[in-house]
């Protein structure tokens, strides 16, 4: 099985959900540090769409502005293009296989995509 989680190597949840899939017989991992690569606004549509989550669910908020911007508020289309122009509004960590889509937090999530 082959995975790609989109990881944040200071996070604690999102390193401890990269050791689950690492750990786990069978998977294939593919990393990406979504602050060096961050995804566009589509494949963040695509993904949160796969996880059954709204955009603004999958918005940080600890740690960035982005409550004082309006953005849990804002539509779809305006949370994803600020997602994409600063990818540290992105919340951590997003994990997708064969099965789906799971934004990991808490990080035993990935279990139900694995």
């Amino acid at each position: 099985m082959k995975a790609t989680i989109w990881h944040n190597p200071k996070c604690g949840t999102s390193r401890k959900t990269l050791a689950i899939l690492e750990e786990t017989p069978g998977v294939e991992v593919t990393v990406i540090e979504y602050l060096k690569t961050p995804p566009s606004a589509e494949k963040l549509a695509q993904l949160y769409r796969d996880a059954g989550i709204t955009p603004q669910r999958g918005l940080r908020l600890r740690g960035t502005d982005a409550q004082e911007r309006g953005l849990p508020d804002a539509d779809a289309a305006t949370v994803l293009a600020a997602m994409e122009a600063e990818p540290i509004l992105i919340e951590r960590p997003l994990v997708e296989t064969d099965k789906g889509v799971r934004l990991c937090r808490p990080q035993e999530l990935v279990n139900e995509i694995l």
